[in-house]
């Protein structure tokens, strides 16, 4: 019968993955460095842990990570006595957002740890990136919805290929380490959506 896992052993370890992501970076961690942060046994990690990718992953979903992007605004529909929000202001606060999240060592620590992740071990990769660019797609897709409903923004535009668009605008960002100037983001948001206004 499989040893339970010991919760502060656990937490440790976590904590030893935010810690080596902000550091040295993910690419230089490895599971002996790990396990002497976290002051656990090499064993006791594989015995729970298969990769680093692994509790890279585990410590994202438990929120031991901050995230690599900002989560976007509630998707509501505005009050009928309220102005409907803007499709460019809204996409270019969201990527002010991920500029500032991306400046800071810890945002931009996780989010070159998801491009390595991704390399690395394309399974893993692709349902971490899957779960946080999830919420990202849903708020693109409603907010051209109610833009196309307002006559904005022409029928049939692929809301999923544009937020896709704004995400790989912050990836590139990320591996880059190239900081985001306003004009830059109002240029970029411009250039996205003079295709579909």
């Amino acid at each position: 019968m499989p040893r339970p896992r010991s919760e502060s052993a656990r937490q440790a370890v976590l904590a030893a993955m935010r810690s080596a992501v902000v550091g040295e970076g993910y690419e230089a961690l490895t599971i002996e460095g790990l396990a002497a942060e976290a002051g656990v046994s090499k064993q006791t990690i594989y015995r729970w842990w298969p990769t680093k990718a692994a509790i890279l992953g585990e410590a994202l979903v438990e929120g031991a990570l901050p995230q690599a992007i900002p989560d976007p605004p509630t998707a509501e529909q505005p009050a009928a006595d309220q102005p409907a929000p803007d499709l460019a202001t809204e996409l270019v606060n969201w990527l002010t957002g991920s500029a500032q999240q991306l400046g800071r060592a810890e945002g931009l620590g996780v989010a070159r740890a998801l491009i390595a992740v991704t390399a690395s071990d394309p399974e893993v990769g692709a349902a971490l990136n899957e779960r946080l660019a999830a919420p990202v797609r849903e708020w693109v897709q409603q907010r051209v919805e109610l833009a196309t409903a307002r006559g904005e923004v022409r029928e049939g535009v692929d809301a999923i290929l544009l937020a896709d668009h704004l995400i790989a605008f912050t990836a590139y960002a990320a591996l880059t380490g190239a900081p985001q100037t306003e004009s830059r983001i109002r240029a970029t948001v411009t250039l996205l959506l003079t295709g579909i206004t």
